[in-house]
Formats: structure tokens, sequence, C-alpha cells
């Protein structure tokens, strides 16, 4: 089978578990299987709910589903202008080699493109995950030498949102 067979669509509500299942695969793959605490539920209400926080498209060939990428809207104000940000991409292993990966980023540019006017492609790559990584590169993407991901969670995010302290100054 080549990539010419695989049939690359938008996600519905009926593919949340399928959607789950990939992503579990997903961080498994990569390490993160233990911090993976993802729902069913949590796919089917912020990916097809009232207020949408993510697109998805399912990559699949003879019924059996090979591969996702979820990604979402984002704004830069450096750029002036939308683009998109690729949070998951996860193609089968069984069939990395066939040009899904590339038709996913290229069908996930175009969707952004039509639906927001995406005009850049944002996304991290596990620092271990040294195949994505020549993936990605091969394929144009570079390191951003202005920018460094940082992220708030658990008590120190709930710790800004109800300390008074923090709402004295900037």
């Amino acid at each position: 089978m080549n990539s010419d067979e695989v049939h690359i669509r938008p996600a519905r509500q009926s593919d949340s578990e399928e959607i789950y299942s990939m992503l579990k695969q997903l961080a498994a793959e990569t390490g993160d299987g233990d911090r993976f605490c993802c729902t069913v539920d949590d796919i089917r209400e912020f990916g097809f709910g009232r207020h949408t926080l993510f697109h998805c498209l399912i990559a699949s060939a003879q019924q059996q589903d090979l591969g996702l990428a979820l990604y979402f809207p984002l704004f830069s104000t450096t750029r002036g202008r939308p683009g998109v940000y690729l949070q998951d991409l996860w193609i089968s292993p069984g069939c990395r080699d066939w040009g899904v990966g590339l038709r996913m980023l290229r069908e996930v540019i175009k969707a952004a493109g039509s639906q927001w006017q995406a005009g850049y492609l944002d996304l991290m790559v596990h620092g271990h995950n040294i195949g994505a990584e020549r993936f990605y590169r091969r394929h144009g993407f570079i390191e951003s030498a202005h920018d460094q991901h940082l992220t708030l969670k658990g008590e120190a995010f709930m710790r800004l949102v109800n300390n008074s302290e923090y709402s004295q100054g900037t």
C-alpha cells in the first residue's frame, strides 16, 4: 500500500474513541503513557462540543485508521497573522514510510489556510523523538532562536490564579 491509497478526512464526534486510542499510542511511544490523562469524553467535549478547541484529521485505508493530526488556531502578534499549531501527529508504525505524515501536514496546512487563513505552522517535538525531529527538519522546519517553551501547571497554575500577591503588579 502507498500514500495514494490512504484517505484523509476531518474527524467526526463518532471517531472520538479511535482518536483517543491513537493519542494513547502516541503517548506510549513518546514515553508519556504514565502522564496521559486525556479521556474519550475530553475529546468529545473539546473537539466536538459547544466550544470546539481543536480540529482533527484522520488517515485511513481499507477501513483501518492509520494516523491522526490534532491541531488548532493561534495568532502571532509578531507576524501579524494567524497560524496553526500542530499538537499531535501520529502515524501507525507499520505505514510510516508511505508518505502519510507529509500528506497529513499538507492537509492540516490547507485546512487551516482555508478555515482561518493560517500563514505558518508551529509545533514541538519531544526531545528524545529523533525520528520525528528528522522528519520535520527534512521538510523545512527549523528551531526558533527567539522562542523558548514554558509551561505553568498544577500548583503553580492555581497559585497564580488564587494568590492575591500576584494581582498586585505585573
